[in-house]
């Protein structure tokens, strides 16, 4: 892109224009994962809708690749690409709620961080991922998984309507009574078809919950899988927890001469009084003893923001994702051979459980196209040093092979790399069809393919 016509770009908009030899140019042009290493011709930190507006027609008219950054924790680095045109939306940040109406209002680049600080304040929340500094766009266009999905669905399945700006540089509203296709793609299709410059949440009553988490002896694994398996197809859906393998971090309620070692562990959420939260609790430490615990009353951001110190920006990311029915014992069995393995203290596998209110919604009645799966598994590896990239990403990919026999077709589209191009039309689901409509009528020439692409 010419001086001249990033010059041009400036003149359009408001926010700063960062190009290549600008004061900030190195830290602007960073996303969350540090094995992505781009270089886009300029990053546009917008300052509201008409930027965003003002970008997206550059782009298209001077045929300039186009990527969206949102809270820049994109896995394969797609809010950058070399030589592209960046829509940051850092700057769209602000949330407005609601309280009687119970709904909150949340601009494009917010975090779950932000989201949760303005609608706690009220005591209300809405289904938000498990770290904090999340992205409220990015979780919620690929469906959005979290501690409140069994209570309250997913965060797509909250979204009440969103400001778009579409392909053509035009802004409108998508909601059930306008532009209700896109509304229907924008909850589980991704960022394919507009940047959203604004969401509208329902939320709900949720202020202080009892949990956190319990790590237990990798020798009672398979019992306690085993047991969460059994637990969770009948479990009150005030329970949100979810079962995991982790190294102990260095944290005071871990004993020192454990820290460092790989558990099973089981991170809790309750929803309800915690009289019902401590006997629920109970059952886990009924099948085994836990070495360490961190578990009681605390507020709901809190819990949503316990492990942020683990995922810092600036470490390495591949990640593998898979939905899953029923949790077998040749599943099990892979689990324990391939958990224990987890390479460093970044690195983690999550369990979620997606039933609940998420089987309340019709299969066709979001983009999201995996509403018959209780799970949804990712292996998640993160660790600082670039040259366990090789050794940590193998990791990853053989843990991946031997669940994905005892798996459902298709991962969630939030936890997939880059190399899962090829699996994009299984990854969606269902409803892939009709997204490729959708896609068609609102982004003919492909202008947003920087994400997990539908083509048109």
């Amino acid at each position: 892109m010419s001086a001249q016509t990033i010059d041009a770009l400036r003149n359009q908009v408001t926010g700063p224009v960062i190009a290549p030899g600008d004061p900030g140019y190195d830290e602007a042009r960073r996303v969350y994962n540090y094995m992505i290493d781009r270089h886009p011709a300029a990053v546009v930190q917008c300052t509201g809708a008409a930027d965003v507006a003002a970008v997206v027609r550059h782009a298209a008219e001077t045929g300039t690749e186009l990527a969206v950054r949102g809270g820049a924790h994109s896995v394969p680095g797609f809010g950058t690409a070399d030589g592209a045109l960046v829509a940051d939306l850092a700057g769209l940040s602000s949330v407005t709620v609601d309280p009687s109406g119970r709904t909150a209002r949340a601009g494009g680049g917010v975090t779950w961080a932000g989201f949760n600080e303005a609608t706690g304040e009220h005591g209300l929340a809405t289904t938000g991922g498990i770290i904090s500094t999340t992205g409220v766009g990015g979780l919620t266009l690929g469906g959005g998984i979290g501690y409140l999905s069994r209570g309250y669905g997913l965060s797509c399945d909250n979204l009440l309507s969103a400001q778009v700006v579409t392909a053509d540089g035009q802004t409108v509203t998508a909601s059930e009574a306008e532009h209700a296709d896109l509304y229907w793609a924008l909850r589980g299709g991704g960022g394919n078809f507009g940047v959203v410059t604004e969401f509208t949440f329902r939320v709900h009553p949720v202020a202080e919950i009892y949990g956190g988490p319990m790590f237990f002896e990798l020798s009672d694994g398979a019992a306690l899988l085993a047991y969460f398996n059994e637990f969770i197809k009948t479990a009150p859906r005030e329970y949100g927890g979810f079962p995991a393998f982790q190294i102990a971090p260095p944290l005071p309620f871990v004993p020192e001469n454990r820290v460092g070692e790989p558990f099973v562990a089981v991170v809790s959420c309750w929803t309800g009084s915690t009289r019902d939260g401590e006997k629920i609790l109970q059952g886990f430490r009924d099948v085994a003893s836990p070495v360490a615990e961190h578990v009681g009353p605390m507020p709901y951001p809190a819990l949503n923001s316990a492990f942020d110190a683990l995922v810092p920006p600036g470490l390495q990311h591949y990640w593998k994702a898979a939905f899953v029915g029923d949790l077998s014992a040749d599943a099990i069995r892979a689990h324990m051979e391939h958990g224990p393995q987890v390479p460093v203290v970044n690195s983690t596998v999550h369990l979620y459980p997606i039933n609940g209110a998420c089987h309340d919604v019709a299969a066709d009645a979001t983009a999201f196209g995996h509403r018959d799966a209780t799970y949804a598994t990712v292996i998640a590896g993160m660790w600082p040093d670039p040259a366990d990239n090789e050794a940590n990403t193998r990791w990853v990919q053989d843990y991946y092979a031997a669940i994905a026999p005892h798996s459902q077709s298709g991962g969630y589209v939030n936890f997939a790399s880059a190399d899962d191009e090829p699996k994009v039309a299984v990854n969606y689901g269902a409803n892939y069809g009709r997204l490729q409509e959708v896609k068609r009528r609102y982004d003919p020439g492909n202008l947003f393919h920087l994400n997990q692409n539908i083509q048109p």
